[in-house]
């Protein structure tokens, strides 16, 4: 069975001025428009993890679901696995993404499954470049009591110091090109990197196709 998805839209954007880095426009569109077009596919079934007033994402037609945002995106993955087993057909693992990402490999999932090498409690860590993305992963939704205690008792809610006390492995994606495929928008000058990367990517889909 496909793993459930979770979209971590949360977090105050303060180096953005504030406001959701998700709903920034990237193109013609949000740039979480993006992350939805491009993880939906990969799984099962998808929400957001957001805090605030849902009703700013509900015509994405997908659940969203609150968390104690002073956690960290720790507390967003711990959510999601809550999510997850609570439905008809309960995921045993949970792909999680940040929600200003918006150049995911299309083949995100089956590389993170196979970097696990069949270990179903094994996390799994997206790199590139050299870099860990703590908040790309594969989560085992077995391990939400573990992850609970942390949140309860740990005096850090850092996602690799919760990773770190566990069974992991690393998959390395490289982009094309030399591109970041984890690029993430945390400044207005990323804002500006981002839409023009978009922009060049569909100028070469324009020439694909008109090639065909």
């Amino acid at each position: 069975m496909q793993p459930a998805g979770i979209i971590l839209a949360g977090g105050q954007a303060r180096r953005m001025g504030g406001g959701d880095k998700p709903l920034l426009r990237l193109g013609d569109r949000p740039i979480i428009d993006n992350v939805i077009e491009r993880l939906q596919p990969q799984v099962s079934r998808l929400a957001i993890s957001a805090n605030g007033d849902p009703s700013r994402y509900a015509h994405y037609g997908l659940p969203v679901i609150e968390d104690d945002e002073q956690l960290g995106p720790l507390a967003g993955v711990l959510a999601g696995m809550e999510w997850a087993i609570q439905q008809e057909n309960p995921a045993s693992h949970l792909i999680t993404v940040s929600g200003d990402t918006p150049f995911l490999p299309l083949d995100l999932v089956l590389r993170l499954e196979l970097a696990s090498e069949g270990e179903n409690d094994r996390i799994v860590l997206a790199t590139s470049g050299g870099r860990r993305h703590p908040t790309v992963c594969r989560w085992p939704v077995s391990m939400r009591l573990a992850l609970k205690e942390w949140l309860t008792t740990s005096e850090t809610y850092q996602v690799l110091g919760f990773i770190h006390r566990h069974d992991f492995a690393l998959a390395d994606f490289h982009g094309s090109d030399g591109d970041d495929p984890f690029f993430n928008i945390n400044t207005p000058e990323d804002l500006e990197r981002a839409r023009d990367r978009e922009k060049q990517m569909q100028l070469k889909q324009q020439s694909l196709s008109e090639r065909h």
